[in-house]
């Protein structure tokens, strides 16, 4: 069973990847299938590092996430942004660029800093409860990014518990990687 520090890194690493498919694609159809990956992918991650992971790190180590929740809101407001950009525009490369260099500055942080503090704190139990609840998390709540919806428990969690079946619906409608591509196995399919 992985540590709390372990899936979020595992995380980090598949959005990477994903972006590196947007810039590998070959052509506007398999951009729009990474865009929809990596959109979907971040938004869970953001949100699920909201509700397991700050409330962890608020309650371990008396820290408040004032800092991580700003920029975890500049990260959604600019996945807001790319996630409705279509891939023949011309402000999508640049856009996703920006939203990876925000992301990467924030992720280092958050690895070095703030996971290694808190694994520093907690058991490894507790780190392992951390996890799974953080795995449980991103299958509940929205697929796409709502940078005006309220991002604190509770209400973080009933705007979620609503925005996320409809964003699980218009997933349906979306272009995907094909599974065996993919890094996630829940990952939508066409």
């Amino acid at each position: 069973m992985s540590r709390i520090s372990d899936v979020i890194c595992n995380d980090h690493k598949d959005l990477k990847a994903y972006y590196q498919r947007i810039l590998q694609a070959e052509d506007e159809d398999e951009q729009t299938r990474w865009q929809n990956m990596l959109t979907w992918e971040l938004a869970r991650h953001v949100v699920g590092e909201e509700l397991v992971l700050y409330p962890a790190l608020k309650k371990h180590l008396q820290e408040d996430a004032v800092e991580d929740h700003q920029k975890h809101q500049m990260i959604k407001d600019k996945l807001a942004v790319f996630q409705s950009l279509r891939s023949d525009d011309p402000r999508f490369m640049p856009t996703v660029a920006v939203l990876m260099d925000d992301l990467a500055a924030h992720v280092t942080h958050e690895e070095k800093i703030d996971l290694t503090n808190l694994e520093g704190a907690i058991s490894e139990e507790e780190s392992k409860r951390l996890a799974l609840s953080f795995e449980r998390t991103k299958h509940f709540v929205p697929t796409r990014a709502h940078p005006s919806a309220p991002d604190r428990p509770p209400y973080q969690t009933a705007i979620g518990l609503i925005t996320a079946p409809l964003d699980y619906l218009q997933d349906l409608f979306r272009k995907w990687p094909e599974p065996e591509e993919t890094l996630d196995h829940d990952a939508p399919q066409e």
